[in-house]
């Protein structure tokens, strides 16, 4: 095929480097623009790495200026809510403003092709599951919100513009590349499967489960996981989709069914033949007992379909990525367990 150049803010990251990779399997020429706050450039695999900030916005011109881009995917983003609750501004700045700044970027260089990396966190606590995509949206705290309003001015660039874009809201994303050669590099354990794994591997001294009093059949939350490789996937058969003549989208990014915390805990005690110590704690607030998504409208928008759709394959590729990154510190010390705690004490939203 006739190599196309797509720019891919965030490829440093978790998933932005899932999908560089996969962009790169499938002939694209890529530039990632990460500021490596959180991402690593050893996981850039394909392309060009450029180091640089979304706020720099004469940067972003330049950028633009020196590559005529087929496509925009767009990851950079702070995305750990608890922190978002103490440091809401913070998200506003490094999510929504900088999405703007991209876009004025996009409309001056007359962009074609835009995906978002998005969240489920915009539908906040659903009343209906599993969620479509014509749920209400009413994020419950500022990295929701700030996802939200970043779509807001996706979809009002687009009305004025020839751009047409993806937006992937994301359930719970997990796992690792296949290959080995990919996954979480960050420190901080925020998700259960990552924590879970971490915990085996005697990283953490123990796994809270926070709330056995919800209404599911264990008495646990109920989430929809998404191995890191499908998500991916997604993306390529989004910008396939959208360079075929297709037009703007929001879609949900799952699987359609859910696994309570106890069953996460359970496999990955089997997986890792660890019978690591689990303490239940108190619910967050805020969190819903049950959120999974409705995929009818991917799976009837896009080619796509999931290769990964099972918990044991997320687990062990978690498990098996984890056992070779190097310890990380005590994560008692961390500064997103700080963040939960002091929202705790302030009696605000946790989610």
């Amino acid at each position: 095929m006739q190599e196309k150049t797509v720019l891919v803010t965030g490829g440093a990251g978790y998933i932005g480097s899932h999908v560089v990779k996969q962009l790169g399997e499938a002939g694209y020429q890529v530039v990632v623009y990460d500021n490596c706050s959180t991402g690593s450039a050893d996981a850039v695999l394909y392309g060009e790495l450029i180091r640089g900030d979304l706020a720099d916005q004469d940067r972003l011109y330049q950028l633009f200026a020196q590559y005529q881009f087929s496509a925009v995917l767009h990851f950079a983003a702070s995305l750990v809510v608890p922190e978002s609750v103490i440091r809401p501004l913070d998200y506003y700045t490094n999510n929504t403003r900088n999405t703007l700044n991209l876009l004025r970027c996009c409309a001056v260089a007359k962009i074609q092709h835009f995906i978002f990396s998005s969240t489920a966190a915009v539908y906040g606590e659903p009343e209906i599951v599993p969620v479509t995509e014509q749920a209400t949206t009413l994020p419950i705290n500022p990295y929701g919100r700030s996802k939200l309003m970043s779509e807001w001015l996706i979809r009002d660039a687009g009305s004025v513009s020839s751009m047409r874009s993806v937006i992937l809201r994301y359930f719970n994303v997990a796992g690792a590349d296949s290959s080995g050669q990919l996954g979480q590099n960050a420190e901080r354990a925020e998700h259960l499967i990552r924590a879970a794994c971490d915990t085996a591997l005697k990283r953490k001294p123990c796994l809270k489960i926070f709330g056995t009093d919800f209404d599911t059949p264990d008495g646990t939350a109920i989430r929809d996981y998404i191995h890191v490789e499908d998500l991916a996937s997604a993306h390529l058969a989004a910008l396939r989709y959208l360079e075929q003549g297709g037009e703007s989208q929001t879609l949900n990014c799952g699987y359609g069914r859910g696994y309570s915390v106890r069953q996460v805990v359970e496999r990955v005690k089997a997986i890792s033949g660890v019978d690591f110590p689990v303490v239940e704690t108190d619910r967050r607030i805020g969190d819903p007992a049950c959120v999974t998504a409705c995929v009818d409208r991917i799976r009837a928008t896009l080619d796509w379909t999931p290769q990964y759709d099972d918990l044991d394959t997320i687990v062990k590729s978690t498990l098996d990525w984890e056992k070779r990154r190097p310890s990380q510190p005590d994560y008692k010390y961390l500064a997103s367990d700080l963040a939960v705690n002091a929202v705790k004490a302030n009696g605000a939203t946790v989610h």
